[in-house]
């Protein structure tokens, strides 16, 4: 990373009940299991994972993401329960639905086509989508510990995403850079 260049990815976030519920989820990973790195990003799903862009492009990127928000109507997205990536994450599960599911690969290719940007390793494998509670400095022996606590918690949430976020990374943590609002009226849109 330059200068000239920044760290940003695309994502979908949560109402602020939901995101103040999961800091407080990512607090106890970090009070119990000394597992910090979540908190270094606002509770997100990931759409595009993080990609290097020009300063100097940031209102192409900007004008591509509002471009696509026009197409999009808002959706709800349903939480339930608890899932891991062994041995390092643990994550909310993000129910599939397939209005979640063609908006992550519409985004991907929208992307692609107008802006260059290509996850190469999303392309070989299936989208996942979650949020992340714990991860990367959690060790095997308290992710052990960890998911024997959570994998059979409970938790059902709902929200309607009505937004695509742009986060950008400025050394420490993400931070909000912008959001594009989902304004397509769900007949004439991408799907």
């Amino acid at each position: 990373m330059s200068a000239t260049t920044a760290r940003f990815f695309i994502a979908l976030l949560p109402s602020q009940a939901i995101q103040d519920e999961v800091s407080a989820l990512k607090q106890v990973f970090v009070d119990r299991y000394n597992s910090r790195a979540a908190l270094k990003s606002p509770p997100h799903i990931t759409l595009q994972p993080p990609f290097e862009w020009s300063i100097e492009a940031i209102p192409h990127l900007s004008a591509t993401l509002r471009e696509f928000g026009v197409q999009v109507a808002p959706m709800p997205i349903a939480l339930s329960g608890f899932g891991a990536f062994a041995p390092r994450v643990i994550y909310i599960n993000v129910i599939k639905s397939p209005p979640l599911l063609m908006l992550q690969a519409a985004l991907v290719s929208h992307l692609e086509a107008s802006s260059g940007i290509v996850d190469e390793v999303g392309k070989s494998r299936s989208f996942t989508p979650h949020m992340t509670v714990g991860f990367r400095d959690l060790t095997k022996e308290n992710f052990k510990l960890a998911w024997a606590e959570f994998q059979l918690r409970p938790l059902e949430r709902e929200w309607l995403a009505t937004q695509l976020t742009l986060l950008q990374h400025d050394g420490q943590r993400w931070n909000v850079h912008s959001s594009f609002p989902f304004t397509g009226d769900g007949k004439a849109n991408l799907f």
